[in-house]
């Protein structure tokens, strides 16, 4: 009897959650789409239409964009969306190779560019709201093996539409099967901030059988392995940090230094004897925002022989047009050389854009108004994050 009224608690508070969520079904039906869609927009700018000679080069490119936040929000990335930025219709349209799915586990209210504190966390309020696994609710570690569970899921009910990429092997063979003419889109696991370790070593063996193949340091706020660019202290690598990423060169996990502080990416660049990312944001010298990078970071990731991927949004480029990306490629280039420039979209990122990945020909034709050769354009729209993964993956 004493065992029954102990239950009896947990299972009044298990009816009323039901309760709940029976009676807010319309809520919990509508608000997510709702909230999407009034983060992760496409503005009406005006943009040339492609001509016929640049939608023919695009055609025969292998692209390849290295930061999407699409597995947060609650839609299959296997159909076509009203909302956001990318899915498979929209990145075989846009002649995607290969598409990096990152894991959003975590981001403070408030959120902004100067200073954010690790206490607070929206996301949490979205694994409510999108009826995620309750495992997902307070643990940002569940919450990024969800994302994995996620993509491996649409990965086998896509029919070879999607192919979740963990080795050197498998991207190879996907390298191979597109130039053959399938229409296969490879997905690549990331971590958007090591937060989701939890402060447990252990937890990125986890992550990386999980299919976790790059990772960012951190996000919006300072965390157990390192500071972040927007975070309170801006530190640099901790003990716990500078062991996982030997661990990570160790495993054959892409090093990525977007969002980390000033110091911890001199850390990072310091210690790596692989390449080296970041995979989205923008340069300083044509957009002065402080996640940005400078040139010495520029530099620095040139010298491991990594890449630098630049996004679409305003806080990166400071201005929603091809021009102002392809001005970030071109400092790049000028500063690390044309082996360094690559793609980074953050698309469904709670992001504003000026075009999705159907559209991503609008770069090319770009380039194409700059006088870049052909190769040049291949190798910054895909070739040159292709060559970084197939050193690093492991075998």
């Amino acid at each position: 009897m004493g065992e029954q009224r102990r239950r009896w608690p947990r299972r009044l508070a298990l009816a009323v959650v039901l309760i709940l969520v029976v009676g807010l079904g319309g809520f919990f039906a509508f608000a997510p789409p709702i909230v999407e869609s009034s983060m992760n927009k496409v503005a009406d700018v005006e943009i040339d239409e492609p001509s016929r000679e640049a939608r023919v080069l695009h055609e025969t490119l292998f692209i390849a964009d290295m930061h999407s936040d699409t597995l947060m929000w609650r839609r299959d990335p296997l159909k076509r969306a009203d909302r956001g930025h990318m899915d498979l219709p929209r990145l075989q349209e846009g002649n995607v190779g290969l598409q990096v799915f990152s894991s959003v586990s975590k981001t403070p209210k408030g959120q902004n560019y100067d200073s954010n504190s690790a206490d607070t966390d929206n996301i949490t309020l979205l694994s409510f709201a999108q009826l995620q696994p309750p495992r997902t609710w307070f643990s940002v570690f569940e919450r990024s093996m969800y994302h994995a569970e996620k993509l491996h899921n649409a990965a086998e009910r896509s029919r070879g539409g999607l192919r979740v990429i963990t080795t050197e092997g498998e991207l190879e063979q996907l390298i191979a099967d597109r130039q053959d003419g399938k229409k296969v889109v490879g997905a690549l696991f990331s971590l958007e901030g090591l937060q989701n370790l939890e402060g447990d070593f252990a937890n990125l063996q986890k992550l990386y059988d999980a299919g976790a193949r790059m990772a960012g340091f951190t996000h919006f706020f300072d965390n157990e392995v390192a500071g972040s660019m927007h975070g309170e202290e801006k530190g640099g690598l901790t003990d716990l940090g500078r062991e996982v990423l030997r661990e990570m060169e160790r495993l054959g996990m892409v090093v990525d230094v977007a969002h980390a502080s000033h110091a911890a990416i001199a850390e990072m660049l310091a210690m790596a004897t692989k390449p080296v990312v970041a995979s989205h944001g923008g340069v300083q010298a044509t957009c002065d925002v402080n996640r940005n990078l400078n040139d010495d970071e520029i530099r620095g990731i040139a010298a491991t022989g990594g890449v630098v991927g630049i996004g679409y949004w305003d806080a990166a480029v400071c201005e929603l047009s091809p021009a102002a990306v392809v001005d970030a490629i071109e400092h790049v280039i000028e500063v690390g050389g044309i082996e360094t420039a690559a793609l980074g979209s953050d698309f469904d990122g709670a992001t504003t854009v000026g075009w999705d990945t159907s559209q991503l020909v609008v770069i090319t034709q770009e380039l194409m108004n700059r006088g870049y050769r052909d190769d040049e354009i291949a190798a910054i729209m895909g070739g040159n994050t292709l060559r970084v993964l197939l050193e690093v993956l492991p075998e």
